[in-house]
């Protein structure tokens, strides 16, 4: 095994962390039928208010928390002009992700390019010393163990818990399950506003550790676009919309790597390589959920199992407006 293994992994590992915080909030919010696109703008937002505020209090905690509460807003407004207004969430959507991310390149110009707080490494003791697995995974951040345990918790709320089954319902049939008593507006709402709160902690990841720093360009640029395919690729799983997060900051790392191999191929070239990687993956995903790929691989072992793991069904009420009857 090479040497530079674990480093790569472990940088894949630390990478994703932003994206596993973004797409499961996503996964969170589109679950109880509700799409936020606003998702790169409040990444963005979150960012620049996350290093902002870590950078006059002194407070990585501080930061982070302020970066949660600003995504957190962004998507109240997303859920309140759907659930109240009835304004398309998709519109809303859009039209905030352009407004928040010009709004956080116009308050974050006093701090471009400024040396900041940045999020310590703390290992942890014992488990960093196991060989190979301790330096890729038990060697980060604190906010990176928060994201294995965020991957596990979400699955846990959605699939072993009351809650959880109550937003699925009101992501799948809002009417029934209004009328079986489930406060569906509430419901949407509040998980709604969690899943923007996590948006914001993937914003303040970017600028308080992976990307230390604020500026324009800050880096974390298309990165809500793709915590949204990465829900779509995960079938709206939260274990698939993980390992989706990992394969997305592998491709980035591989680009790194091959941008030192092969240094007469622009670096623009490996640094965009991923994005077209992906929609060529959602397309792969696409095809195999057609029908008739479904109705082949009822005799087709191999696409049986193809289409199993590929399989991605939205919620049935996903971006559309409720109303109650």
């Amino acid at each position: 095994m090479s040497a530079e293994f674990p480093v790569i992994a472990a940088t894949v590992v630390g990478g994703a962390a932003p994206l596993v915080f973004a797409a499961l909030g996503e996964t969170i919010t589109e679950r109880g039928g509700i799409i936020n696109l606003s998702l790169d703008g409040s990444i963005l937002l979150s960012a620049m208010t996350g290093f902002a505020i870590a950078y006059k209090t002194g407070s990585v905690f501080l930061g982070f928390l302020s970066a949660g509460i600003i995504g957190a807003l962004i998507a109240a407004v997303v859920a309140s002009s759907t659930l109240f207004l009835r304004v398309s969430q998709v519109a809303v959507g859009f039209v905030l992700a352009l407004m928040c991310r010009d709004l956080a390149y116009f308050l974050g110009n006093p701090y471009s390019r400024i040396q900041g707080p940045q999020l310590a490494y703390t290992p942890i003791p014992f488990l960093e010393k196991i060989p190979i697995i301790g330096k890729i995974f038990f060697q980060q951040n604190i906010m990176v163990y928060g994201s294995y345990i965020l991957i596990f918790a979400v699955w846990f709320f959605l699939y072993k818990t009351r809650w959880g089954l109550m937003l699925r319902c009101a992501g799948e049939n809002p009417e029934a399950a209004y009328i079986r008593g489930i406060p569906v507006e509430k419901l949407k709402f509040w998980f709604t506003v969690l899943g923007g709160f996590f948006v914001g902690i993937a914003g303040a990841l970017y600028s308080l550790s992976v990307k230390p720093g604020w500026g324009r360009p800050q880096g974390a640029e298309g990165t809500g676009w793709i915590a949204l395919a990465i829900v779509i690729f995960g079938g709206w799983e939260p274990i698939k919309v993980a390992l989706g997060a990992y394969l997305f900051s592998f491709l980035q790392a591989m680009g790194i790597v091959l941008q030192d191999k092969f240094s007469s191929v622009p670096a623009q070239v490996f640094q965009v390589a991923p994005f077209p990687l992906m929609i060529f993956t959602l397309l792969f995903i696409n095809y195999f959920n057609r029908k008739e790929i479904q109705e082949k691989a009822l005799t087709n072992p191999v696409l049986k199992i193809l289409s199993r793991i590929l399989k991605a069904n939205p919620p049935a009420s996903l971006g559309k407006v409720f109303y109650r009857n």
